[in-house]
């Protein structure tokens, strides 16, 4: 068994993504590229974005502090501290309203070799 403190890891990916030139940070808290499932928390500084993305799977986005916005297409969503979304299997992107952390999950649909 493991315990990871979500709260502890947002507060140090955000204070990353301050220093950053990027405005981001993220740190994988379970899981990685060689399992089905990984989480990672990821910390992004007011007005910065993610390139737009397709998800290798299954994923959800767990905003934990801040606010986001998910965008596919024309379409988005807005979260904030508690929301959970669900993000589309089309391309999407995801944009930092306010200083923001998220814990992404996602689980991939077929397993590496």
């Amino acid at each position: 068994m493991e315990k990871s403190s979500l709260i502890a890891q947002a507060r140090q990916q955000l204070e990353a993504a301050r220093r950053a030139t990027s405005g981001r940070s993220a740190k994988t808290v379970h899981g990685g590229h060689e399992k089905v499932l990984r989480q990672t928390v990821i910390a992004m500084c007011a007005g910065r974005s993610t390139d737009e993305f397709n998800n290798p799977g299954e994923a959800t986005v767990h905003v934990l502090t801040g606010r986001v916005r998910l965008t596919c297409g024309p379409t988005t969503w807005d979260g904030s501290p508690g929301d959970l979304l669900i993000a589309p299997q089309t391309p999407h992107a995801l944009h930092a309203v306010e200083d923001s952390v998220i814990l992404l999950t996602v689980a991939k649909t077929s397993r590496p070799d």
